[in-house]
């Protein structure tokens, strides 16, 4: 089926963007409809359906941009995603906090990560603390996605110490980085549930998002951007300060981590629980309490962690 769809009363450039950019990311959400533009008018050819579903979208990217100055990949993203404003988002009770590539929402999921939401929008700085499967850094990657595409940030900088776990690092085959990439994969995982992978790739290209070892942290002042620190019960109180101290202007950072799960050779050189104690009387900190029950990977995982604890 083809079908003619004329612009009025618009630039078309205004929609299609600088070198048909914001059109071409928009055509992306509809594999095997072809797409031709010529001057105010798009021409599709394909099945029915989809060319049905590319009116309504384009008439949604149309009313955005009548209440904005420009349009841009972002906006793409919000269309396609069902996502209110910013101005108008409050991440409260079930709200999605964004959706993953194949269209499922992500939402808090129980009481405590609810907590960890609300915490988000009210704190500058938030721990999060609880066993392997309670979702905190999932969670995590989460909020800082949405606000990234809301453009409340310019950066996502994602870190965790490089703290072996059983493994050596130097028997591990390549360079620094592929010795390096195992501890980060998780990160990569969330990242990829929520971020196709070819706009993944492009940020992670030109640094909009950043995946580095916690010592790669030091030095560095970060403004406009969340900042994630995973795993930190394996970072000790020193670790810990320099990397609380890199918060720049209007930055947000999220600490993660299992006090249950401590790799260091001396467990009771984590600096976790006790940089929590030292800051929890501080204005704009609040530390988030996982418990076994807010677990929510296979429920075999609960059974594991208490099997374990009890041990």
């Amino acid at each position: 089926m083809k079908k003619t769809i004329v612009l009025e009363a618009i630039d078309p450039i205004e929609i299609y963007g600088p070198g048909n950019r914001i059109l071409e990311e928009f055509c992306t959400y509809f594999p095997g409809l072809k797409v031709v533009a010529r001057g105010n008018e798009l021409i599709l050819d394909g099945k029915p359906s989809q060319i049905e579903e590319f009116n309504i979208r384009l008439a949604e990217l149309i009313e955005r941009r009548h209440h904005k100055m420009n349009l841009t990949l972002y906006d793409v993203e919000a269309v396609f995603d069902g996502e209110s404003s910013p101005d108008k988002f409050r991440l409260e009770g079930d709200a999605v906090i964004v959706h993953s590539t194949d269209g499922k929402a992500i939402r808090a999921r129980n009481r405590t990560q609810q907590e960890m939401v609300k915490s988000y929008l009210d704190k500058e700085l938030i721990f999060a603390v609880g066993p392997a499967g309670s979702g905190k850094t999932y969670i995590a990657i989460a909020l800082a996605v949405r606000a990234l595409k809301n453009r409340e940030i310019k950066r996502i900088i994602l870190t965790r110490p490089a703290v072996e776990a059983g493994e050596s690092l130097g028997f591990l085959p390549g360079d620094l980085k592929d010795k390096l990439d195992p501890y980060l994969q998780p990160l990569y995982d969330a990242l990829g549930d929520m971020i196709p992978s070819r706009k993944l790739q492009e940020f992670m290209e030109e640094g909009t998002i950043q995946i580095a070892p916690l010592a790669y942290m030091r030095g560095r002042t970060l403004d406009r951007a969340c900042v994630i620190l995973d795993e930190a019960q394996n970072t000790n109180l020193g670790q810990l300060k320099m990397f609380l101290t890199r918060m720049g202007p209007n930055a947000k950072f999220i600490v993660t981590g299992d006090a249950s799960q401590v790799d260091l050779p001396r467990k009771e050189d984590s600096g976790l629980l006790k940089g929590i104690e030292m800051l929890k009387d501080i204005k704009g900190i609040h530390a988030v309490f996982f418990s076994r029950e807010d677990i929510v990977r296979h429920p075999l995982v609960n059974k594991i962690v208490k099997a374990f604890d009890a041990d």
